[in-house]
């Protein structure tokens, strides 16, 4: 697997298919204001990825469902439930995220994946403990493509900010 850590937004990255840092789908999702990647999502995509969410029901902690990607590029969306009930994340939740994500793209034979800090935002995460997580974490993992993590924030001329391979 080959893992880059850049700088920007989500939704523009070039990849197959993208994370969202969901809740648990105990709150319905109309009832929730946009925020974060899941605002960008709605705002951007539109509500159909939201509708399919609702109608799988509750995600447990740390758990990860797949979408459609409503009206983006991307060949779908998967959603993972990083948050607990008091919309705080944990390692745990962050590590089961990622592990979950990740196993959902290799099953689907997805080329490139791009998540964001999971756990960071509204989950609490600060978002360089976040993403030590998530590194470690991809070092357990089995994925014949490309990750890329993707810290939110105005893209620079440079933004890959690291490169790791793991064979």
């Amino acid at each position: 697997m080959n893992v880059t850590v850049v700088d920007g937004d989500l939704l523009d990255q070039d990849v197959d298919v993208i994370v969202n840092a969901w809740n648990r789908n105990i709150i319905p999702w109309w009832l929730l204001i946009p925020q974060g990647v899941s605002g960008a999502i709605k705002k951007r995509g539109g509500l159909q990825p939201f509708r399919e969410l609702g109608r799988m029901g509750a995600i447990p902690l740390g758990q990860a469902v797949e979408t459609s990607a409503g009206t983006l590029k991307f060949q779908s969306i998967i959603h993972v439930a990083g948050i607990n009930m008091i919309w705080r994340s944990s390692e745990r939740s962050i590590r089961d995220s990622v592990r979950n994500a990740i196993s959902i793209a290799q099953k689907r034979r997805y080329k490139s994946i791009a998540l964001p800090l999971i756990g960071a935002g509204s989950g609490g995460g600060k978002p360089a403990n976040v993403q030590s997580i998530i590194e470690d974490e991809l070092t357990r993992c089995q994925f014949d493509g490309e990750v890329r993590i993707v810290r939110y924030g105005k893209t620079r001329a440079n933004n890959v900010a690291k490169v790791m391979l793991k064979n």
